[in-house]
């Protein structure tokens, strides 16, 4: 078939800021079933760009919607086994935004358009889906890095996608030759990871150095309710807030969990049944609540309790959130939320279930006197304007080398 013209660039600038780019975010959403810090990251940094003056469109497939048509499943696996399928580039091609920044694509978007677009892309790596059919690098209640260091097929042999192998599969076949060769990790000028620990892992894992840019995420400012010098009475709970499932330590923390010390679990999840037959008198289970309520209930609670025990490649929403309302962060160790309590001096981060009783007394203590510095991380650290500058200078950097790429003919696919 003949090649297909590249779309001109648009000329016209977005008003109000000369250095303003047009922006097109892909992302293809996740069920509403299971509640996503990466639905909710896209859309705050969609409105935080056009704040900034941005002239942003979310380019997006919706769960929802799509697995409600019959044979989508099969349509789904097809389109992650062999990266063709449905694709953005018609609307791409419409838009002529300077930057294409891809969100997430599994599994409702196509991989192959990636080197048919010859524009500028940049790629947030919210996840290890590239590298891992579970994206989390976790299995048997341990760290696993067995398929990015080279054992292919482990994560189909154990079904790691959802407990099933043939569900696995698409997803083992697309990862076959390593993340050096995976399209969206090869096509993008730069790949934006959320946190230190992420960014040493796709590097351990072949990705170029030079591609990555740290970036973290980003949360508003607190909600009201407390102020610079507010302590939480003596009595104050603690909360967590995430998901009830295997990775996020939930039912280690119960089983350790001290009766003395009451504590709030905000949150749904596959062992929520579970969760009610170890947790201690002190604990209340409220179930999932909305992200405003979650926001307004945190400046109450003396500490934010995170025990994830899988590597984690963000700081999760939720802790930055309890550091914009001045909450301290108490963590397991090894996980990037751990990482940056302990670089930030936001918190304590304590090495094993066991050493939790221990923990929280000392925590309790410590506590209240880091509020404010909590506040003052989160402005200079995780803010909507740090990420706004971290963010601006990918963009630049992304548009600099597709400029100096050679120009391709942009061929039509061949199926």
């Amino acid at each position: 078939m003949p090649a297909q013209e590249a779309p001109r660039p648009r000329t016209d600038r977005p008003p109000g800021n000369p250095a303003a780019h047009r922006v097109a975010l892909v992302h293809s959403f996740y069920s509403s079933r299971r509640p996503s810090g990466e639905n909710a990251a896209v859309l705050d940094q969609a409105e935080g760009l056009r704040a900034a003056g941005h002239d942003v469109t979310l380019v997006a497939a919706h769960t929802d919607a799509l697995e409600t048509e019959r044979g989508y499943t099969l349509r789904a696996a097809v389109r992650v086994a062999t990266g063709r399928g449905r694709s953005p580039l018609a609307e791409l091609r419409r838009l002529g935004p300077d930057v294409v920044h891809v969100h997430n694509l599994f599994p409702n978007f196509a991989t192959d358009w990636l080197d048919r677009w010859p524009g500028a892309v940049v790629a947030t790596l919210h996840n290890y889906r590239p590298v891992c059919a579970a994206a989390t690098l976790f299995r048997d209640g341990k760290t696993c890095t067995a398929c990015p260091d080279g054992d292919r097929w482990t994560g189909l042999r154990h079904g790691c996608y959802r407990g099933r192998r043939g569900a696995t599969l698409p997803l083992t076949w697309a990862g076959r030759h390593g993340a050096a060769a995976h399209p969206l990790l090869r096509r993008a000028e730069r790949l934006v990871v959320l946190s230190e620990r992420s960014r040493d892992l796709y590097q351990r894992f072949g990705v170029p150095p030079e591609k990555l840019a740290l970036v973290p995420n980003f949360v508003a400012s607190g909600s009201p309710g407390t102020g610079p010098g507010d302590r939480p009475a003596a009595a104050a709970r603690w909360v967590y807030a995430g998901r009830l499932s295997e990775e996020k330590g939930i039912l280690p923390l119960l089983r350790n969990w001290p009766e003395s010390e009451p504590l709030d679990v905000i949150g749904s999840g596959p062992l929520e049944s579970a969760c009610r037959e170890v947790a201690p008198g002190a604990v209340r289970l409220l179930g999932p609540l909305p992200r405003q309520e979650v926001a307004a209930r945190l400046p109450h609670y003396t500490g934010l309790v995170f025990p994830s025990v899988c590597p984690e490649s963000a700081t999760a929403l939720v802790c930055q959130e309890a550091l914009a309302a001045g909450v301290p962060v108490l963590a397991l160790a090894g996980s990037a939320a751990a990482d940056s309590v302990r670089r930030d001096g936001t918190g304590a981060v304590y090495g094993a279930s066991g050493e939790l009783p221990h923990a929280l007394v000392t925590a309790r203590e410590r506590f209240p006197l880091l509020r404010e510095h909590c506040r003052r991380v989160h402005a200079e650290r995780y803010s909507a304007r740090s990420w706004t500058a971290g963010i601006e200078a990918v963009y630049a950097q992304a548009l600099a080398r597709a400029a100096s790429r050679p120009a391709a003919a942009v061929a039509e696919p061949s199926w």
